[in-house]
């Protein structure tokens, strides 16, 4: 059992190191092909695995509380968030006039408000057999597309598009997962990785916006009729790539697995940095694939900070509305500058 839970750890934490080195290597995909190639290849496994294991975490949908549980915990950091990042890009693009918009996400914010739609939506889909929501699930996303109107607003277009990738890992089992890490499984999703890395570098067409979820046909598509073949066709991957990343993790413990339970600190505090980072000055001294060991770097070494027992205890108060390590690092420092018991005795 704790192996299992070790792989889920180092699964999350991979991914959201993953996710800190898509969005510093954005800032490249325009002028660098090599890293635009890089780009879309993360995007076609990382949220999407990131999403499926949301889903396998949220077995608990039934139990008392469990609602009010994840309102807590995603409904209300996204509001705290969405204020302060609206503060923060007021003053970092020296903005005329402060504008808080709650109901359009912004940059990464998406996720949390879409975790809880799909939470919502599990309640509804989990009356259907597997496969027919499943199914349900991946007509929606491929539906959605035709509606122009759904975009950012409340992030309902991701919400739709990736909700296939949650519903998938709410059925999932820890067995399957062990299927995927056989020998010969490995063997065959290596195979795969290397033949989508290889289309993906030699054909650089493909769009990265298909990738993100967020637009609606017409705005990726001078003719939206076939749509709905392409995003067939991204699903497809999606799934053949994030069963080729599960089939890698590893399943016992190092010195990284436990910050793997750290991953929202992460998600929702390094867009101010990475937001900071561009258009900076700093960004211009990466200008070529040379520096891509100094982003992963860059990268890990965010990861590891933002993970960190000094900023989660620093930000939990507005992140979990918690003290608990507040309290627990003042009474470590009481008792520090206590005296020992019989000293003056």
């Amino acid at each position: 059992m704790e192996k299992r839970n070790y792989y889920f750890d180092n699964a999350k934490f991979i991914l959201i190191f993953l996710v800190v080195f898509g969005h510093l290597i954005q800032s490249y995909i325009d002028s660098n092909s090599f890293f635009s190639a890089l780009y879309k290849l993360l995007y076609t496994f990382h949220m999407p695995a990131f999403i499926l294991i949301s889903g396998f975490f949220a077995k608990g949908i039934y139990e008392k509380g469990y609602l009010k549980k994840i309102t807590k915990k995603l409904i209300i950091p996204y509001i705290i968030f969405q204020i302060i990042y609206s503060i923060f890009y007021y003053i970092l693009y020296s903005k005329s006039m402060l504008k808080i918009d709650i109901l359009n996400p912004h940059w990464s914010l998406w996720f949390l408000i879409s975790l809880f739609c799909w939470n919502i939506m599990l309640i509804a889909f989990n009356k259907l057999k597997p496969i027919y929501a499943v199914s349900l699930a991946l007509l929606i996303g491929l539906i959605v597309g035709y509606v122009d109107w759904i975009s950012n607003f409340l992030s309902l277009s991701r919400t739709f598009v990736f909700f296939p990738f949650f519903i998938v890992g709410y059925y999932l089992k820890k067995e399957h997962f062990k299927l995927l890490s056989q020998s010969r499984t490995k063997i065959m999703m290596a195979g795969t990785i290397i033949i989508v890395a290889l289309v993906i570098f030699v054909f650089p067409e493909l769009d990265e916006k298909w990738l993100l979820g967020s637009k609606p046909y017409s705005y990726l598509e001078t003719f939206s009729a076939i749509g709905l073949i392409k995003r067939m066709g991204v699903y497809t991957i999606n799934f053949l790539m994030i069963a080729g990343f599960f089939a890698f993790v590893p399943k016992r413990k190092f010195f990284f697995t436990k910050l793997g339970r750290n991953t929202l600190y992460v998600y929702l505090l390094h867009g101010f940095i990475i937001r900071a980072f561009r258009g900076s000055s700093i960004e211009s001294y990466v200008y070529d694939s040379k520096t891509l060991f100094i982003l992963l770097f860059i990268s890990l070494l965010l990861t590891f900070l933002l993970s960190s027992k000094i900023v989660i205890t620093a930000t939990q108060p507005i992140i979990e509305l918690k003290w608990s390590r507040w309290k627990k690092s003042f009474s470590r420092f009481k008792e520090s500058f206590s005296e020992p018991r019989g000293q003056n005795e």
